[in-house]
């Protein structure tokens, strides 16, 4: 692995894989939805749709073509702290994917006409995501959480933020946020790092990335308290087969030491269907199909939380079971069993989580884009065997016994939970 940085403070990293005949490229921007005022919610996700509409050099047209023509694939996403615009390729296409990504990023347009369409897109988005209920249900229960703060808005932002934002507005955003200080550029699989390097420079001269002496932007702080709301109750009515609830907390934040600890009760709990809550829930008594548990962390803040789905009529007891469990296990912890299969699952996730140039770019990208430093696969795995049973028991003590907050959408009504 190697990394160069430029000038302007855009960062380079590299991992060779002589192996691969493919190439993976991300361009990562430290930028996401939390950076947006309640005006701009939803900006960061609105740039992620308009950076493929067009640049001084390409259509739109002809920035999805000439990717697709040589059987590669392109896209992006936005999260609440950074966004990433990516390209697989065979290796030999890579000049081609470095050119079209740092093209799109560093100069797009932003066409007026480009903007209206990609509204109507988000919107229609937004309206989608609200007929998933199961995926609804993660953001009311991180609202329920944060409250108005950025972690607990919407990353798409709402038709009451989309609908009246500008076109300027929007250009304002990209040029004050896209800075090269804040972008890191990954590449992993059968490359040479100077040769990426020497591609980025020339896609970069003459773009508004182009730019004079800087130093790269430190990791988002960590130090920072975030306000959550009392622990309390949100039920979303919708007319749906299922009901999906979540339960849960304010989690760690990805400095904290403990985090370890969490990945091995988070498989324990509701990692796989060894899970205690699996083997309770559906295996034991056939409640419910999905059931497993989760963690977000970001730089100051995190969640963790248990998702069911259900029959609504089963819902009081699935949470009755949910709530015993993590009782149970916050006053008692887990098993010297549970604390060895614990381990063996974050380690093989992560493992195996690798096997692909994807995989091992975007470990390079958040590795320097959020810690500043990359964290090897054996010193990571060291720290997952250094976990102890005591560790687990202070982490299941402190986050579980914890009052929650409940997220439920599904045919109820909304002044309350459970139904009478």
């Amino acid at each position: 692995m190697k990394k160069t940085v430029l000038p302007s403070g855009l960062r380079i990293i590299t991992e060779a894989i002589p192996t691969t005949r493919s190439a993976a490229l991300g361009v990562w921007v430290g930028i996401g939805s939390r950076d947006e005022t309640p005006v701009m919610s939803g900006a960061s996700h609105f740039l992620e749709h308009l950076l493929f509409k067009g640049t001084h050099k390409r259509t739109a047209m002809e920035i999805s073509a000439e990717i697709e023509a040589v059987g590669g694939e392109t896209n992006a996403f936005t999260t609440k702290e950074y966004t990433c615009y990516y390209a697989r390729v065979l290796d030999s296409d890579l000049p081609l994917a470095v050119d079209v990504l740092v093209d799109a990023v560093a100069d797009s347009l932003l066409d007026p006409s480009d903007v209206e369409t990609e509204r109507g897109v988000i919107l229609e988005e937004i309206a989608m995501h609200e007929d998933e209920p199961g995926d609804e249900v993660h953001d009311v229960f991180t609202e329920a959480i944060y409250g108005d703060h950025p972690l607990g808005r919407l990353i798409s932002g709402t038709p009451e933020s989309i609908t009246p934002m500008t076109r300027d507005q929007i250009n304002t955003f990209y040029r004050k946020r896209y800075k090269a200080p804040e972008i890191v550029i990954a590449a992993a699989g059968n490359l040479d790092h100077a040769t990426v390097v020497k591609l980025v420079r020339k896609a970069l001269a003459g773009t508004p990335l182009d730019t004079g002496a800087a130093a790269p932007a430190d990791p988002r702080p960590g130090d920072k308290r975030v306000r959550v709301r009392k622990p309390h109750t949100v039920v979303v009515h919708r007319d749906t087969e299922q009901a999906h609830i979540v339960l849960g907390t304010v989690g760690l934040s990805r400095y904290d030491e403990r985090r370890f600890a969490l990945g091995v009760l988070n498989n324990v709990l509701g990692g796989g269907m060894s899970s205690r809550l699996f083997q309770e829930i559906r295996e034991k008594r056939g409640l419910a199909y999905s059931v497993y548990s989760y963690g977000s962390q970001y730089a100051d803040s995190g969640v963790f939380g248990v998702y069911a789905g259900c029959a609504p009529g089963k819902a009081p007891e699935v949470l009755d079971l949910i709530r015993a469990e993590l009782a149970r296990v916050a006053e008692s912890g887990i098993t010297p069993e549970e604390l060895v299969r614990g381990k063996g699952m974050v380690k093989g996730a992560y493992v195996l989580g690798l096997e692909d140039t994807s995989s091992r770019m975007s470990r390079l990208a958040k590795s320097e884009l959020l810690h500043g430093d990359l964290m090897g696969v054996d010193e990571l795995l060291t720290r997952v065997d250094a976990v102890t049973m005591v560790d687990v028991e202070k982490i299941a003590a402190d986050l579980l016994a914890r009052e929650p907050s409940l997220a439920v959408v599904g045919p109820f009504d909304e002044g309350g939970f459970p139904p009478g």
